[in-house]
């Protein structure tokens, strides 16, 4: 037995290991670590290897530069499957749904006044098609430099946190990137996606092992984290092979 998270895997009967992207196995939006592109090749001899996402399956898949992986993406409302003839992602599943724009839109006006974020470049909330929404705090346009040294540790937007979700009941809500808020249609984030799909598929939870960095209060990998599903936690991608290295 491998104790993980507090939480005990048999691996006697593991059959699929899930992974986030971003910080676990490579740095924010850059193409997949080569050392842990070696460790998905690895795993994927004895599990089966899977991506569970916050962005659409299409951005995960490139940002992987085409890695042959099936992929849950924007927490499950999306779902596509690597088809080895064509070297590309067959979409099993697209759900859209609907978001009240003039609403969301008067609520982050509402933030952006009590917590002083009042300028900001280009478009100061964005839209998905699949219904989720961000609210870039410091707009969609701002410089990249800018986003990554704006609250690299959360301690800014943690007090903001509690009054988001007062403001967005009816979403899930996660402190996202460095310097925004993701919001997605509520009962949706990474536990829901993964529960879901192991009904669809015949896996048990105690088959099932994530992987993921984002696990803390507000973070998209949280849901999982405090589920009945083992987590191995990520501080530092660049040591992922070390520990993962009791899979091998």
């Amino acid at each position: 037995m491998i104790l993980t998270s507090e939480k005990q895997i048999d691996l006697s009967k593991l059959k699929l290991i899930a992974f986030d992207l971003d910080g676990t196995l490579t740095q924010h939006r850059t193409p997949l670590d080569e050392s842990n592109r070696a460790v998905l090749d690895a795993l994927s001899k004895k599990y089966r290897i899977l991506m569970v996402g916050a962005g659409q399956c299409m951005r995960i898949f490139n940002q992987m530069q085409g890695y042959p992986v099936d992929i849950l993406g924007n927490y499950g409302l999306q779902y596509s499957k690597y088809n080895k003839e064509t070297k590309s992602l067959d979409l099993i599943r697209d759900t859209v749904l609907p978001c009240d724009r003039e609403r969301t839109a008067k609520n982050v006006e509402i933030l952006r006044e009590e917590y002083g974020f009042t300028e900001f470049a280009g478009e100061g909330v964005e839209f998905h098609p699949s219904g989720a929404i961000t609210f870039p705090i410091l707009g969609k346009s701002a410089k990249i430099e800018d986003k990554l040294a704006f609250d690299p540790d959360r301690s800014r937007r943690r007090p903001m946190y509690p009054r988001v979700k007062e403001l967005f009941p009816e979403y899930t809500v996660f402190i996202g990137g460095s310097s925004s808020f993701d919001l997605v249609p509520a009962p949706h984030d990474k536990y829901y996606a993964l529960s879901n799909l192991c009904a669809e598929e015949g896996y048990s939870h105690d088959e099932v092992l994530y992987v993921g960095d984002d696990y803390r209060e507000g973070g998209n990998d949280e849901s999982v984290a405090i589920s009945d599903i083992a987590f191995v936690t990520v501080d530092d991608y660049t040591k992922l092979p070390e520990i993962l290295s009791f899979l091998f």
